[in-house]
């Protein structure tokens, strides 16, 4: 068996120098002087990767939030756009409907007013003409019932004296005095008819009378009886019935 042997430190020394060539170590400086090549503290590979992320980062937010305000003002512009043409359509609509109903109502006027005209004028004929009618009925009825009185008077010439009498009870007091004026050929008629009442009531003849013409006079009052004051009194009543009173003014 072998046996182990221990060498001495000295030859195990001498015989490693023979081998090994001895590296002198070199310790950093305590303060390094930064060249423009040197990489910084902050660029270090694992800060350089950090610093990149970051940065990236920002811009990828930046970058995002860039295309959502594009996108979100494109959105928005295309929603105004049809809010916009919806609204413009809506009001569009409404004020050619307000225009188109002013025009044509306006077209129909235009169109109406001839017509309008016509049965204005129509109707102003047909107020003329009835106007016109009337009057000439008041004619008619005032002559025929002139004839009609001057026909009983010369039948009835004493009628007369039934008008001298109511005149007189509608004094307040018999007069002491009378005198009867009539139309001569009618004061004849009538004392010969009733000589007693003409020499009571003073009967006389007034060439100025027409027919059918007749005063009282008293000692107090002189009073028309004739039949042409009580026809005129009963055509003005018969004017405020039949004609109006804006025509009856005109006429």
């Amino acid at each position: 068996m072998f046996k182990k042997r221990s060498l001495p430190l000295e030859a195990l020394t001498s015989r490693r120098q023979g081998v090994v060539k001895p590296r002198l170590h070199k310790f950093p400086p305590l303060r390094k002087n930064r060249s423009a090549h040197a990489p910084a503290d902050d660029e270090a590979p694992g800060a350089h990767d950090a610093a990149g992320y970051q940065q990236q980062l920002q811009e990828g937010f930046r970058e995002g939030l860039n295309q959502g305000f594009a996108q979100g003002m494109e959105e928005g512009k295309e929603e105004g756009y049809q809010e916009g043409v919806r609204l413009g359509f809506d009001e569009g609509l409404r004020k050619g409907l307000a225009e188109g109903k002013q025009q044509a109502r306006q077209q129909l006027l235009d169109a109406a007013a001839p017509f309008e005209q016509v049965t204005a004028e129509v109707q102003r004929f047909l107020e003329s003409y009835e106007q016109r009618r009337r009057e000439e009925l008041m004619q008619l009825v005032e002559k025929v019932t002139r004839q009609v009185i001057r026909c009983e008077l010369a039948l009835h010439p004493t009628q007369l004296l039934a008008l001298v009498e109511e005149a007189l009870t509608s004094l307040p007091q018999p007069p002491e005095q009378i005198r009867v004026l009539l139309n001569g050929e009618e004061f004849r008629r009538i004392s010969e008819a009733e000589p007693e009442k003409a020499r009571e009531w003073g009967l006389a003849a007034d060439p100025a009378l027409e027919p059918g013409e007749c005063r009282v006079v008293t000692d107090t009052t002189e009073m028309d009886v004739g039949c042409q004051h009580r026809l005129d009194q009963c055509v003005a009543v018969l004017k405020e019935t039949l004609l109006p009173e804006d025509a009856h003014e005109q006429s």
